[in-house]
């Protein structure tokens, strides 16, 4: 019988840079791409600024910088911060039912500094987090309708495999790890649409860099705490199916990263959001129509989208992240769902407020086999008071998806913007092309710091 958590400790003490496939390398470059981007931009958000008052300042130790900024403060800490601030505006990359990135890159980052570590070992790394994760998520989904947030639950798990490799620990170290991990798994959907949904992604971080450390410095851990029938499958298990625990691991063998890739976000909200407002921005481009004109506006998707878009009323920004009703209003009044439309006062517009009761939302129990949170497709359906009917007919997809993905010029475009209040474009171009080879730096340092973060 397969032991899980041995199994996948022996493929992190295994992984090597060299064995890594050509194709998971531009993903990888994407990644600690973007995700740094996200993390400037997402830097002055008021939890970012709580987590670090409250938690990071006070340990004292200074070891790696926080969020590539001059300040220098303990790894795991460092971790925690970037973690946060990468998925504060719910502009990071998603893909296996979370957003792995703003997880795993921090907790790199951190530990790189830590340990002067090189690009490879922090491209491997990466690799290996992500493949834990996705052999994790394929023996259960569906996280999100038992109340569970993927990111952080399976995500503190996934930080522990990278770090892990970071360390190069020995196969018995690594699954230690990952046990030591597991008791760190948390995160409740419940708090979508505030300042903690955020925080999940930082935990994670944080969590899977304490626990190769612990694991490391001789923390014991159980045998078996992923597969045991009191471990982490069965205790996270959503139970709209019964969760494998017994079948072999298809890490090493096969290559999750080039199957299930990452969907780079064009919108700064929940992805869920993205495929029904992209089309319909376009469904109604040159047409001329105002909310008055609009009946009601019917949008189907998947029962696991519809589970997370639960605020049908939001009255702040956070909570519209999380809102279908609003990506529906933005769409028609706004006609954007960029950074700037995510605050309390757009949201409390009385125009904005009054479309609402027109959006109606069709759940379906459909699931995505690229990503199980999702539905295969989606549909809108736009009812003018004149009697005419607008039909998106099926969405399959949207620019960024991992099936259209962005070239290096819209990612560029997008890591300008992100970075405009924290870099000059020249410098901003610089870190953007260090972090598109960064398999090839020497050293973690010769990432360049951001002097303009924490200057308080």
């Amino acid at each position: 019988m397969p032991q899980l958590t041995a199994d996948l400790g022996r493929f992190v003490a295994g992984i090597r840079y060299s064995e890594l496939p050509e194709g998971v390398l531009p993903l990888v470059r994407d990644a600690f791409t973007d995700t740094v981007g996200v993390i400037m931009v997402g830097i002055t958000e008021p939890v970012v600024e709580i987590v670090r008052k409250t938690l990071v300042e006070p340990s004292g130790r200074q070891e790696s910088r926080a969020c590539l900024s001059t300040h220098a403060v303990a790894a795991p800490d460092a971790a925690l911060l970037g973690g946060t601030a990468a998925h504060a505006l719910d502009y990071d990359d998603q893909s296996l039912s979370g957003h792995t990135s703003a997880v795993l890159v921090p907790a790199i980052l951190a530990e790189a500094d830590a340990l002067g570590s090189d690009g490879r070992d922090m491209v491997t790394a990466y690799v290996a987090g992500y493949e834990v994760w996705a052999e994790l998520l394929r023996r259960d989904a569906n996280y999100h309708k038992k109340g569970w947030h993927p990111t952080s639950v399976i995500g503190a798990i996934a930080a522990a495999a990278a770090a892990s490799v970071m360390r190069h620990l020995d196969a018995a170290q690594a699954a230690t790890a990952l046990a030591i991990a597991a008791s760190h798994a948390s995160g409740l959907a419940a708090n979508f649409g505030t300042m903690t949904k955020p925080y999940h992604a930082g935990l994670a971080a944080r969590a899977g860099v304490v626990a190769a450390r612990l694991a490391q410095a001789g923390m014991t851990a159980g045998a078996d705490p992923l597969e045991s029938p009191v471990g982490f499958l069965n205790a996270y298990s959503p139970a709209v199916k019964p969760y494998d625990a017994e079948s072999a691991v298809r890490v090493g063998s096969e290559w999750y990263l080039l199957r299930q890739r990452l969907c780079i976000k064009k919108y700064a909200s929940c992805y869920f959001m993205h495929r029904s407002f992209d089309t319909t921005i376009r469904m109604l481009a040159g047409r001329g129509l105002t909310a008055q004109d609009i009946d009601r506006i019917e949008v189907t998707m998947g029962a696991g989208q519809t589970t997370v878009l639960a605020n049908h009323r939001p009255r702040t920004g956070l909570e519209a992240k999380f809102s279908e009703h609003f990506a529906m209003a933005a769409a028609v009044i706004l006609g954007s769902l960029g950074v700037e439309v995510f605050t309390d006062a757009v949201v409390q517009r009385a125009d904005i407020q009054s479309f609402f009761p027109k959006v109606v939302l069709i759940s379906v129990d459909e699931y995505d086999t690229r990503d199980p949170a999702h539905s295969p497709t989606e549909r809108v359906v736009v009812h003018l008071v004149n009697g005419e009917k607008i039909d998106s007919g099926l969405i399959r997809s949207l620019k960024g998806h991992a099936d259209d993905p962005m070239n290096r010029q819209e990612l560029w475009e997008k890591f300008r913007l992100c970075t405009q209040a924290t870099h000059d474009e020249q410098d901003a171009r610089l870190l953007f092309d260090i972090l598109q080879d960064v398999d090839r730096l020497r050293c973690a340092s010769d990432i360049p710091s951001c002097t303009r973060l924490f200057r308080s």
